[in-house]
C-alpha cells in the first residue's frame, strides 16, 4: 500500500507541475500524512503549496473558515464540514486544487450513526466543483489512516 501511495503521490506532483497547479491539504483524521506523503516526492516544492492540520473544531473554524453552525448541525465528521474545509483551503492558499478530510480512525469516538472508520474526503478545484465522498474504512487507526491517505490521493488523480 505504501508503495502505491508513494506512486500515487508521484503521479500527484508530476500532474500538478505539468499543469502550473498547486496543491493544498486540509486534514484533521490524518494528521498531516497527506502532504507528508506528498512532499516526500522530490520537486514537491513545485507543485504544493501548504497544509493545514485542523484536528480541532476550532481550528477548523479560525484556518479554514468552517462556519460554527455547520460544525453544530452536522458534526466534524461530515460531507458539509469537509466541503468547508476543501473550500477553506483554496480562499487561503494560491492552491488549484484542495483535498480536506475529517474521520473517526479509533480506536474510540464512534457512534451508531458514525462507527469508527468513518471517514469523509472533499476535493475542491478553483473556479470549479467541490466533491465530497463518504468511505467506511476497516482495521486499527493505523490503517483507517492509511486508507484515507490512498483515497485522498486516489482522488486527486482522477481529478487532475
Amino acid at each position: 500500500m505504501i508503495e502505491d501511495d508513494a506512486t500515487r503521490a508521484e503521479q500527484v506532483v508530476a500532474r500538478l507541475a505539468g499543469q502550473g497547479g498547486w496543491l493544498a491539504t486540509a486534514e484533521s483524521c490524518t494528521g498531516g500524512l497527506i502532504a507528508a506523503r506528498v512532499t516526500d516526492v522530490p520537486g514537491a516544492s513545485s507543485a504544493f503549496d501548504r497544509g493545514f492540520v485542523t484536528y480541532s473544531n476550532a481550528a477548523k473554524c479560525e484556518l479554514l473558515g468552517v462556519l460554527p453552525q455547520t460544525l453544530d448541525r452536522y458534526g466534524a465528521v461530515s460531507e458539509a464540514v469537509v466541503r468547508e474545509m476543501a473550500s477553506g483551503a483554496l480562499v487561503r492558499s494560491r492552491a488549484t486544487i484542495a483535498v480536506a478530510v475529517s474521520g473517526i480512525a479509533g480506536p474510540g469516538g464512534g457512534s451508531p450513526e458514525k462507527p469508527v472508520g468513518t471517514v469523509w474526503l472533499a476535493w475542491a478545484v478553483r473556479d470549479g466543483a467541490v466533491e465530497a465522498c463518504g468511505f467506511h474504512f476497516g482495521g486499527d487507526r493505523s490503517a483507517i489512516r492509511m486508507q484515507a491517505v490512498e483515497a485522498a490521493l486516489a482522488g486527486l488523480l482522477a481529478r487532475l
